[in-house]
């Protein structure tokens, strides 16, 4: 936790007058028992009106200065906990967006989901409780006890008999439940993963009927969610009647102590209900700092789990080349494994592909087609071999530069809410509408965008819900080729596509003015049948490349999934 405190810079002031103006408070209160006492021993006991009107207008105005410095005090901590976690969560979404996706494959999307809402939540509470109750709590605490020092020592040694107690109380259950607070977050995150799962796939499940098995698992999950919480509940449930019960155990006594002085004439009435108000006080701050407490436990423990996340280190080293690419692209005997994978991937690829070509990569389910083209824009990287384009390793290349040049529309088209514009504008934020619209030519989206009210500033739903399957590919299509990139890669991302428009798709492609290198992933052999060269991928090893007619003569994989497709008598 110690380490997110960097974030907290800038708001020193916040840190110093939020705490110093609850101090201020916490005196103005501590003087209160004292005009109580001062009432009854003299404006009540001589029947004095002017005295106790007096007396009551000194409590009010203690009262309204100490509301001014609790106000005050509060927008001073408000301000440093909500810009501290403005702060961190700037940070952490940085982090995030520069994993790499072997990084975010072993963090997993619903806890990065979880430390970047919920766990931040928790730390910006402790944060704000911190700077409130802190130094308040314990300087009331202590303050009492010397104010009751300074009425009667015999008296105020029951002070200082329990308040040891009560401190042992409050942070033995801290201690306690500081690692439960954190099994809590990451059962949370188990939840979270269920929910985001079931929401993404809520089609797939009703198509299956799994709904009840789904529904089942996430009762299970949510039940351990909930036992976890019970567990560490109830233990920090007991802060509140422990401390009760040894404050008022030491009332009783206190009470019994004061009545003896007062029958012999040591105490006055007015000081013992002085000594009383202020063991209240040592109470009510007690129950507030074990509610701190609390916060801070959990507080720790979320912070905790952010700092794992932003002390991951890059695992991309970033080149420094930079300038425009021509679109060559090689493989020199690269293998590729994921993070945990028992067997590789990818093994000894190896091909050319000149600038300006088109390369059709072709095979079955989990053969290594979309980990192969991940591989040039270094979203996965090589474990063995080299990957390079125009003759330089592709991680001598700065990766924003590299990346800039590369188209990718990847297998599922993800849009963005806002309007149509505004998603092809990724692609270049400072494209014209010209550009716009030459893009979703070549992308066979033109009739698309003119049949929606607005063309262009027609609204987008989050994820493209009002789009069919194939409107939303041709869009994420057009989205890469405004970006006019030297590398194009498609990663099947015309299966939504009837043969028609998949084929003037890929015409429109070829006959663009300096079209790029383009990359098409598909197990449709129509869409690679025309591509200069083919690559055929079974079990992540390269079993085939060529042309069409010199891999359906040569290559068994690939005439087994061309003539699933095109019967022999046709041929």
């Amino acid at each position: 936790m110690k380490n997110l405190l960097k974030y907290m810079k800038g708001y020193g002031k916040e840190c110093i007058l939020g705490p110093l103006f609850k101090l201020l408070e916490a005196t103005f209160e501590l003087f209160i028992p004292l005009v109580v006492a001062a009432i009854v021993d003299t404006g009540i006991a001589n029947g004095d009106r002017g005295f106790l009107v007096g007396m009551c207008l000194v409590m009010v105005a203690l009262g309204i200065v100490g509301l001014g410095s609790a106000v005050t005090a509060q927008y001073f901590a408000a301000k440093a906990a909500v810009g501290f976690a403005g702060r961190l969560r700037h940070a952490l979404m940085e982090k995030i967006l520069g994993m790499s996706y072997t990084q975010l494959d072993r963090v997993g999307g619903s806890t990065l989901v979880t430390r970047m809402t919920s766990d931040i939540n928790q730390v910006q509470n402790g944060v704000n409780l911190t700077l409130r109750l802190l130094l308040r709590s314990p300087f009331v605490v202590f303050g009492a006890m010397i104010m009751a020092f300074t009425i009667d020592f015999e008296a105020a040694l029951v002070f200082a008999g329990v308040i040891p107690v009560l401190c042992l109380v409050v942070f033995g259950i801290m201690l306690i439940t500081m690692p439960m607070y954190k099994a809590v977050q990451n059962r949370l995150d188990a939840v979270t993963s269920s929910t985001r799962q079931n929401l993404t796939g809520v089609r797939v499940l009703r198509a299956f009927t799994m709904e009840q098995a789904q529904t089942e698992d996430f009762d299970e999950k949510t039940q351990r969610l909930t036992a976890a919480q019970l567990t560490a509940g109830r233990i920090s449930a007991l802060l509140n009647p422990l401390t009760l019960v040894i404050v008022n155990v030491a009332v009783v006594i206190l009470i019994h102590v004061g009545a003896i002085k007062v029958e012999h004439g040591i105490l006055t009435q007015g000081l013992v209900i002085a000594l009383y108000n202020y063991m209240s006080q040592i109470l009510v701050e007690l129950i507030k700092m074990a509610n701190l407490i609390i916060t801070i436990t959990k507080a720790v423990a979320c912070g905790g789990r952010i700092q794992s996340v932003l002390a991951l280190e890059p695992d991309q080293m970033n080149g420094s080349a930079d300038g425009a690419i021509l679109g060559a692209v090689e493989f020199r005997d690269v293998s590729a494994r994921y993070d945990g994978s028992a067997a590789p991937s990818l093994e000894n690829i190896r091909f050319i592909a000149e600038p300006g070509q088109t390369i059709g990569v072709i095979g079955g389910t989990g053969s290594g087609k979309s980990t192969l083209v991940n591989l040039i824009p270094r979203f996965y990287e090589a474990s063995a071999g080299a990957v390079l384009i125009d003759g330089k390793p592709v991680h001598s290349y700065d990766l924003e530069s590299l990346r800039e040049q590369i188209g990718v529309v990847p297998q599922k088209p993800q849009l963005f809410k806002g309007t149509i514009r505004e998603n092809l504008l990724w692609g270049n934020d400072k494209a014209t509408d010209a550009q716009l619209w030459a893009a979703l030519e070549t992308a066979q989206a033109r009739e698309v965008v003119k049949d929606k009210a607005g063309e262009l500033d027609a609204p987008v739903e989050q994820g493209g819900a009002n789009f069919s399957g194939g409107q939303r590919q041709r869009l994420t299509i057009a989205r890469a080729l405004v970006r006019k990139p030297r590398i194009l890669i498609l990663d099947d991302s015309a299966s939504a596509l009837d043969y028609a428009t998949d084929a003037r798709l890929r015409m429109a492609i070829r006959d663009m003015k300096d079209p790029p290198t383009t990359f098409i992933v598909s197990q449709r052999a129509a869409s690679v049948r025309y591509a200069d060269r083919i690559l055929v991928l079974d079990d992540g090893e390269l079993v085939g490349q060529g042309t069409h007619e010199e891999l359906l003569r040569e290559c068994a994989v690939y005439q087994e999934i061309y003539y699933s497709q095109f019967p022999k008598e046709v041929r």
